[in-house]
């Protein structure tokens, strides 16, 4: 059975992408309502368009891009956003995208060089992916109602971090012991 790529889950993927720079000016204008309000829609269409594609069996190989493009993009442009703001620390920022920038280049390689290598998501990963989202659903609320929580911050950061630097961590250790096992079995 042929399922049309143009389904309701990937307009609704689509839908998250075309929110990214609402939020992105939300946060540059300092409306942090609004990019909370945002942040938060696009967190909804998220766990929508994963259980429309399921309950109506239209997934589609487009969709399995779309919605981790669309989540990363998002995620990317509002820490990016809050480092250049001085919300988040820097050191924080650049893991985040390093981590993204090093699974997306990664993923390349394996098509490049056609290795046999199976590109799915680890549980480290979305544990990482739910702790890079909780925190800047906090951040955005404590910008909200103005009130920041510097010790849980600092708190936060730091597992934030250890966990996207695990999870980076771990992705690499699978591919070069993928590489390598591919190494020993040929002749």
């Amino acid at each position: 059975m042929t399922v049309s790529m143009m389904t309701l889950p990937n307009f609704i993927s689509i839908f998250r992408l075309l929110l990214v720079p609402i939020v992105v000016w939300a946060l540059v204008d300092l409306h942090y309502s609004y990019a909370l309000l945002g942040f938060f829609i696009a967190g909804i269409s998220d766990l929508l368009d994963g259980f429309l594609a399921r309950a109506m069996k239209c997934q589609t190989d487009l969709g399995r891009y779309l919605d981790p493009l669309a989540d990363k993009v998002l995620l990317i442009a509002v820490y990016v956003t809050l480092g250049m703001q001085g919300i988040l620390p820097s050191w924080l920022v650049i893991l985040v995208v390093f981590r993204d920038f090093l699974i997306l280049s990664g993923a390349l390689l394996v098509k490049l060089f056609n290795l046999s290598l199976e590109i799915k998501p680890l549980f480290i990963s979305k544990a990482n992916t739910l702790m890079q989202l909780l925190l800047v659903g906090i951040i955005l609320i404590e910008l909200s109602i103005e009130q920041i929580y510097p010790t849980t911050n600092v708190f936060l950061f730091i597992l934030t971090g250890l966990i996207t630097f695990l999870s980076g961590a771990s992705y690499v250790k699978k591919w070069f012991s993928s590489t390598n096992d591919q190494n020993d079995t040929r002749p």
